[in-house]
């Protein structure tokens, strides 16, 4: 999947990853300075069952992690299956506090 293109887009609250010209998938976010709420990941119809949303939410936590300073919320069903899948990366997860 080398030719893919993978931009953080803070203005829009979104990952995207394209394929040359075409926008081939998009991860929506909301960043509150503490915590990312990985909201929406999104395949364009197409496009789909080529692994691009797999490979946008893993291009998302390492900019994350690289970024560091914020936990992530897995609020979209799919990024909470991606990191059921990915325990080893489980480390930048928000913890719940215990009341």
């Amino acid at each position: 999947m080398s030719d893919l293109r993978f931009a953080n887009e803070p203005d829009a609250s979104r990952y995207t990853l394209h394929r040359g010209e075409d926008l081939v998938s998009v991860l929506d976010y909301r960043d509150d300075g503490r915590t990312v709420a990985l909201t929406r990941a999104y395949t364009v119809p197409p496009f789909r069952g080529n692994g691009y949303a797999g490979e946008l939410v893993e291009r998302a936590v390492a900019d994350l992690e690289q970024h560091g300073g914020r936990e992530v919320l897995p609020v979209c069903w799919y990024v909470a299956d991606w990191f059921a899948a990915h325990p080893e990366r489980g480390g930048i997860l928000r913890r719940r506090s215990a009341s």
